[in-house]
């Protein structure tokens, strides 16, 4: 079997609607430019707020890759 290596990125991805949203956002974002995507973990939500009102949802996502080095 062969050895393989993934790299892990973070990405912070933002909707108006939902976190599940924000975070799908980060991931179809990612998939424009990486290749091979692998596993996709929320590791942080948060809101951004203005005059105590929900503007945004964030959602910090780690997504990982197969990784391939140039020779």
């Amino acid at each position: 079997m062969a050895e393989s290596v993934y790299k892990v990125i973070e990405l912070v991805g933002t909707s108006t609607e939902s976190w599940e949203k924000a975070a799908a956002a980060a991931v179809q974002h990612a998939s424009r430019s990486l290749r091979d995507l692998r596993v996709a973990e929320v590791s942080d939500l948060d809101m951004q707020l203005r005059d105590g009102v929900v503007q945004s949802y964030r959602a910090k996502v780690k997504v990982s890759f197969k990784y391939e080095a140039g020779d």
